[in-house]
């Protein structure tokens, strides 16, 4: 199956990220969010994006408006009715999740293969809600999704190894390098990242150093790009303390362990200026 048009659910910072990636490789992208308000925000986000692409010179007037041209926004999801791919971008809350997932397959037809961007919940879960598991996986887009280079698929135990070639080839199309990963809490990626992050703030509640010592060890002594600290506020805290929690209630690994100063406070402790 050729994929020609792919639908995105949600168009926050990943879901327009996503949908920009997608429109900028040739694809038509409709992408919906739950009001219009939200939508508004997502859309202008992909343009404010574009714009900075023009000011450093890596993008013409004329990408921006092809790009533009090739994506459609929505706040009815009945108008995934025609994609051939639909990415869940929503919250990670597994019963939303499964509510969109049970929703696209009412909707969409038979042949549409059906993708979550979920960095921790678990993809099966979600292919169980719908008739056709063997054509649901993961598609783990990295932040922001126009600029990182990685794309992690999903392979659940019902995934055949036709949809799983076809993503490969999508993500391929999107100048992506593909990694393949099972269906447990963290994937690949993530399973790596999260005892890393979690050290870091262990290394802080113990007093050992600040916040910003922890960052400039890690880009200037380890060469990373973002401290892991900024790396966590990017990210959300909140997010990452689900994700955390989720993965240690899975393996019972104490590295995954969520440190009490993650849980402190709503996770208000770590504010960036």
């Amino acid at each position: 199956m050729k994929i020609k048009k792919v639908g995105v659910v949600g168009c926050g910072i990943m879901g327009s990220g996503i949908a920009q990636v997608c429109a900028q490789s040739g694809y038509h992208v409709i992408v919906s969010e739950t009001n219009g308000e939200l939508l508004a925000k997502g859309l202008s986000s992909i343009n404010s994006f574009l714009s900075k692409g023009i000011e450093r010179v890596k993008l013409t007037q004329e990408d921006k408006q092809v790009t533009l041209g090739r994506i459609k926004g929505t706040t009815n999801i009945m108008d995934f009715y025609d994609c051939d791919l639909v990415i869940e971008a929503a919250t990670e809350k597994m019963h939303v999740k499964k509510n969109i997932f049970a929703d696209l397959d009412r909707i969409c037809p038979k042949y549409t293969i059906l993708a979550t961007n979920t960095s921790a919940q678990s993809v099966i879960d979600m292919a169980y809600v719908t008739s056709k598991p063997d054509k649901v996986l993961g598609l783990h887009f990295f932040n922001p999704a126009p600029i990182m280079k990685l794309l992690e698929i999903v392979k659940t135990i019902a995934t055949n190894d036709e949809t799983v070639e076809i993503a490969r080839n999508f993500g391929k199309s999107l100048g992506k390098s593909v990694i393949v990963a099972p269906d447990t809490p963290g994937f690949i990626v993530n399973r790596l990242l999260t005892p890393f992050l979690i050290n870091a703030i262990r290394i802080v509640e113990a007093g050992v150093a600040t916040i910003e010592d922890v960052d400039a060890a890690v880009t200037l002594g380890l060469n990373h790009p973002m401290g892991p600290f900024r790396l966590l506020d990017f990210g959300g805290l909140d997010s990452f303390l689900e994700a955390a929690g989720a993965k240690y209630e899975e393996f019972k690994d104490p590295q995954y362990a969520p440190p009490v100063l993650l849980k402190k406070n709503g996770c208000s402790w770590l504010v960036w200026v």
